[in-house]
């Protein structure tokens, strides 16, 4: 298990750069950590529980269960990770065949046992474990691949049964005799009949639920959960009544507490999504953190505090001291944690996310240095208590050790309170770092002309849809205060509304609403929506004066205040940093993109999570761009994969705007998986690549020019059928920058005028003319080209040299086994148009290659390729 956690925190402090982060993140934890906790620590209440201790004989099985559960949970994430799926089902089973047998084994000693008073914790064992395999198998179900449909329900099925029947049971087994003794107070009258109660209220909701899943019953699903929630109810009642005796008072205590109640929000909010509907994986996953890092880890760290300080034994003192180790700091971190969470789960802010996520994990890193000591301490402890006194007699006496007195009521608060300042300190530096993400007005109002105030109020309601402003402006007479009623009616797009006066309505998802207070009215003023393109496709309103001492708007002063401004000194400047210069060397520490392309990867279901950034990138030496990528690159990443390949993107928005995804590659259906979603939110796009060739995959949401032309497009390579293979094998996309002078942000204007800055491959200008591409001579070189735009094409030509073979939208052109054929001097592809060529180099050299649109080419679109002759 130990294992486990040091790998969870490796991926969490990577996940990043992973593929399929997220998936791994929850499974090792669920399968890695819960999974061996609970066969461990099962068989351990078991044994106690029933007195009926293990032979070595058995012990030895117990051993073998665990290492090849370990081997099945490691199939599985390696079948995942390489999309073989036939080594994640062989993982499944292996998983599910060692619980089987560990609920088989759990029969056999509650049968032999004599009849125990605690015998229903066996049964919550014994039932969570005969679930698990079921729930297995649906996940393998879900790794083949299903659609989107099935997909859900099956998703929804396989959490119930996982979740709610595996763990949930098992907990709440478990608690009913360890919750006394952790809190060192005797078990109420009643709890251990309300165990029996609540089990088979836990199964039956489960089971309900799992069917209501399948079936696609919204009703019996939700019901199911309501079902479970009493559940937890019936015991959690006397729960209460045990705490009520003795109140929770160290670490242990307290994470197990704050456990259930996110176990309860949880069900309650599942609750609500089903009955709401859809149960959808994007909605599903909405509840990941809650269950997982609120509910099962503070359970399970909670109660190893206490177990594996206890179960280490070496009497009193030794016991003591090693709880006192993994008491400390203790309403510091459950402060930490759940306050962390609670802000993690409810902001939008990317910044605040990242670091209250970053204190949560140290919260909870913080275990292992202090288990570490824990064991420290009791081995010590049992040294010193038999530690001999009298070296003549050989005779050993106890040694009296000094154990501190639990922590006192005012040094809990001390600790909440100091946990509370930490997480709104990370959380405050977050807003910093981004304020528009919070809506955070930080314009100075402008100076107003000396107008006397009428005491009145204008109140407007005004409509954000449709790229426009309803009503689009509103005539206030000199004096009067004025209240703009602000609603999103887009279905899909973030709006706000900013005056030039300084005044600026928080950022609104789709129906959302805000008031926004524009104070006293003196002159006329513009306003408009500040997302990136909104402006210029239209979001203007205008703020009239009626009786002052400027009726007119001051349209003409504040055309391009604070919005987009007209595009200027294109062909030379653009972007932060200075004015563009192409043939610039951008120095020793600069890596060109790599170039050269994977072979498709095995498997036929490829998952990917794709996460929306909004990052400064270099597209020129010195200039940097304010781009929105897809896990932070200009072009992002590339897929490849065969006819029939099922591909799975789960796409996160963590910028501070509507975003969303469209691949071409795909033929689904757009209503649902090409909307935009606001910050914060997620979904699942899953298509099936039915015909070959090099796809545009982009970002969808309007102003569209202006997200490609900000860096949201990448490729997919679909191969066709008996693609021979190629010594070496290369990418180019082919996009363009327009850039707003010293600000790096994108230009609408430039856009529309057809001016672009920089026409670039990979994301950079001319970095291959600095860092080349590789060759031999006689090898078979394919370059793979796809134009993204967002509104050039492009004529690829390699200098010195012809193609033999061209793949240009699904088709050959040209075959190198075709005698009688000629050759091609370039690929033309239109906008979203991409294919290949293949050639021969025969002669070592320096071959250029560029758009033969030669002013594109000029603009960056340029590169090198070095040939050597080969051994």
């Amino acid at each position: 298990m130990l294992v486990w956690f040091v790998l969870l925190l490796v991926l969490a402090l990577v996940h990043r750069w992973v593929p399929e982060s997220r998936w791994l993140l929850v499974h090792m934890f669920v399968l890695g950590m819960v999974t061996n906790s609970i066969l461990i620590w099962s068989q351990h209440f078991a044994e106690a529980l029933l007195k009926n201790r293990l032979g070595e004989e058995q012990r030895n099985i117990q051993v073998l269960r665990i290492r090849l559960l370990n081997l099945g949970i490691a199939a599985t994430v390696a079948g995942v990770l390489t999309g073989i799926w036939a080594l994640t089902l062989v993982g499944a089973v292996v998983i599910g065949a060692m619980v089987t047998w560990h609920a088989v084994s759990l029969m056999q000693q509650l049968r032999t046992a004599l009849p125990s008073r605690f015998g229903s914790t066996i049964k919550y064992y014994i039932a969570a474990a005969l679930l698990l395999p079921v729930g297995a198998a649906f996940g393998a179900v879900l790794a083949y691949g299903l659609d989107e449909r099935a997909h859900a329900r099956f998703l929804l099925a396989h959490q119930a049964l996982n979740v709610l029947g595996f763990v949930g049971l098992t907990v709440i087994g478990t608690l009913v005799t360890l919750w006394p003794t952790m809190l060192r107070t005797r078990m109420v009258d009643g709890l251990a009949r309300a165990g029996r109660w609540g089990l088979a209220a836990m199964l039956a909701g489960t089971l309900l639920t799992t069917v209501g899943a399948l079936a696609g019953w919204a009703v019996p699903a939700a019901l199911g959960v309501l079902v479970y929630l009493d559940g937890i109810v019936i015991t959690g009642f006397y729960f209460v009544k045990c705490a009520l005796q003795k109140r929770p008072n160290d670490y242990s205590t307290f994470s197990v507490a704050a456990g259930l109640f996110w176990l309860t929000g949880s069900l309650l909010g599942l609750f609500l999504l089903i009955v709401t509907g859809p149960a959808d994986p994007e909605r599903l996953h909405l509840l990941t953190v809650p269950v997982v890092a609120g509910f099962a880890a503070q359970v399970l760290l909670g109660a190893m505090s206490f177990l594996m300080p206890t179960v280490m034994g070496g009497g009193p003192v030794a016991v003591r001291n090693a709880l006192q180790e993994t008491n400390r700091f203790a309403m510091l971190r459950i402060a930490v944690i759940n306050f962390g969470l609670l802000i993690f789960v409810f902001s939008e802010a990317s910044w605040v996310r990242v670091i209250t996520s970053a204190l949560v994990l140290a919260a909870y890193v913080s275990f292992l240095p202090l288990m570490v000591r824990a064991v420290r301490v009791s081995v010590a402890a049992r040294k010193a208590t038999f530690r001999d006194q009298d070296g003549s007699n050989g005779l050993r006496r106890p040694v009296r050790v000094t154990i501190e007195p639990p922590p006192a009521p005012q040094r809990h608060l001390a600790g909440a309170a100091a946990g509370i300042v930490i997480v709104l300190a990370g959380a405050g530096a977050g807003i910093m770092l981004d304020p528009a993400a919070v809506g955070l007005n930080l314009a100075h109002r402008a100076g107003t002309a000396e107008v006397e105030a009428t005491g009145e109020e204008t109140r407007v309601k005004v409509s954000a849809r449709d790229m426009q402003f309803h009503p689009a402006s509103v005539d206030v007479p000199a004096g009067n205060t004025l209240v703009i009623e602000l609603s999103n009616d887009d279905p899909t797009t973030v709006h706000d509304l900013a005056l030039e006066t300084g005044e600026r309505s928080e950022r609104l998802r789709p129906g959302e609403t805000a008031i926004l207070d524009a104070g006293l009215i003196t002159a006329g003023t513009d306003g408009w929506c500040t997302v990136v393109g909104h402006r210029s496709m239209g979001m203007v309103f205008e703020v009239n004066v009626i009786g002052g001492p400027n009726d007119d708007p001051a349209a003409a002063a504040g055309a391009n205040h604070g919005g987009e401004s007209n595009h200027g000194g294109h062909g030379g400047s653009g972007g932060t940093g200075g004015p563009l210069n192409l043939s610039e060397d951008p120095g020793p520490g600069f890596v060109a993109r790599e170039a050269a392309l994977q072979p498709a990867p095995a498997g036929t279901v490829h998952r990917f999570t794709f996460e929306i950034k909004q990052e400064q990138r270099a597209i020129a030496p010195g200039v940097l761009q304010e781009a929105w990528t897809y896990n932070g690159q200009v072009n992002g990443p590339t897929l490849r994969g065969r006819v029939g390949d099922t591909f799975e993107i789960t796409l996160v928005n963590n910028g501070s705007i509507g975003h969303s995804i469209d691949f071409h590659a795909g033929a689904v259906s757009p209503d649902e998986v090409m909307r935009s979603i606001p910050p914060g939110e997620s979904l699942v796009y899953r298509f099936r690549a039915e015909r070959s060739g090099i796809w545009l995959y982009h970002c969808a949401t309007a102003p569209v020019s202006a997200h490609i032309a900000s860096g949201m497009f990448g490729a997919v390579i679909i191969d066709p059928p008996n693609l021979p293979p190629a010594d070496r094998e290369y990418l180019l996309v082919q996009s363009e920058a327009y850039l707003e002078d010293g600000s790096g942000a994108v230009d609408v204007r430039a856009i529309a005028a057809g001016q672009p800055d920089a026409v670039i491959w990979n994301g950079h200008a001319n970095q291959y003319m600095f860092q080349p591409l590789q060759a031999e001579t006689g090898e078979r070189v394919r370059v793979w080209v796809l134009a993204a735009g967002p509104s050039r094409g492009t004529s690829f030509h390699i200098v010195g040299d012809q193609f033999d073979t061209v793949f240009k939208e699904g088709a050959y052109l040209l075959r190198k086994d075709n005698p009688e054929q000629g050759g091609a001097q370039s690929l033309d592809l239109a906008p979203a148009q991409g294919g290949y060529v293949e050639l021969q180099f025969d002669q070592p050299g320096n071959y250029m290659f560029l758009n033969h649109s030669l002013a594109d080419a000029e603009r960056g679109a340029q590169g090198m390729i070095a040939v050597t002759e080969a051994p």
